[in-house]
């Protein structure tokens, strides 16, 4: 299997994975997307909305069911193969290669522009965050989510990652397991000041996503609930930087 294909192979098992908490943050996160985008579709103009990194194409349908034409962009060739049959499923999307840090794609043309775990890839998420800003028409609406960089998650993901520890953690779930390409994980309130720098007005902003190490991997669902339980404790509170995703509603 190449490693393209195994990029993908892994996207998919994170929704299906074995291990309760490793499906749970992906689903929840998931599912939590798919809800703002249908509340932007019920609160303003269904027109035209953007995805910035499709990736594997998990939100393109939920677009495509509630605005009149999507666009989605990336720059892994990889995806649009994989993406192609559901673009052929529903004659609204289209797909085109585009990089947000220098886009091509028309200003004020977008209603709502999506971009979830993107720009912790990003090296330079200032350029990218006000190439969004002025691809929406006035009045359209962003909605971002991105990792937090001291959560428990991604301290653990690091050393996870470490040579002698991987092998381990790949016998532990026996799923694919990956480096996460994150270079750019921002504290909540740098995602704020470069939103407001950008032009953006955050209407909304929350965390969620509780990982505990150990937990997560041998207490199964009695340690997913635990964590559920730690998660609904710490949201909006001052330790809600422990939590995994944040997530903003912001409009231009």
């Amino acid at each position: 299997m190449s490693l393209d294909a195994e990029i993908l192979d892994l996207q998919r098992t994170l929704y299906n994975s074995r291990n309760p908490t490793r499906r749970w943050l992906h689903t929840s996160r998931r599912d939590t997307i798919i809800d703002a985008v249908r509340k932007c579709a019920l609160r303003g103009v269904r027109s035209r909305a953007l995805e910035v990194g499709f990736g594997s194409g998990v939100y393109l349908s939920t677009l495509a069911e509630h605005f009149e034409q999507v666009v989605g962009s990336d720059v892994e060739l990889t995806y649009f193969d994989h993406s192609k049959p559901l673009a052929l499923n529903y004659p609204n999307v289209s797909l085109v290669y585009d990089d947000i840090t220098r886009t091509k794609l028309p200003r004020s043309s977008f209603d709502v522009v999506l971009c979830t775990e993107v720009v912790e890839h990003i090296p330079d998420s200032t350029v990218a965050l006000a190439n969004m800003h002025d691809l929406l028409k006035p009045g359209g609406t962003l909605v971002l989510s991105t990792p937090q960089p001291y959560c428990p998650l991604e301290i653990a993901a690091k050393i996870a990652l470490l040579p002698g520890i991987i092998n381990m953690v790949k016998l532990i779930y026996q799923e694919p397991i990956f480096e996460t390409g994150h270079i750019n994980l921002m504290s909540s309130q740098k995602v704020v000041g470069q939103l407001e720098r950008a032009g953006f007005t955050i209407r909304e902003s929350f965390k969620s996503g509780m990982y505990v190490p150990l937990i997560a991997e041998f207490a199964s669902q009695r340690g997913l609930q635990l964590e559920k339980w730690l998660e609904g404790k710490l949201k909006r509170g001052p330790l809600d930087w422990l939590l995994w995703t944040q997530y903003y509603i912001a409009d231009t």
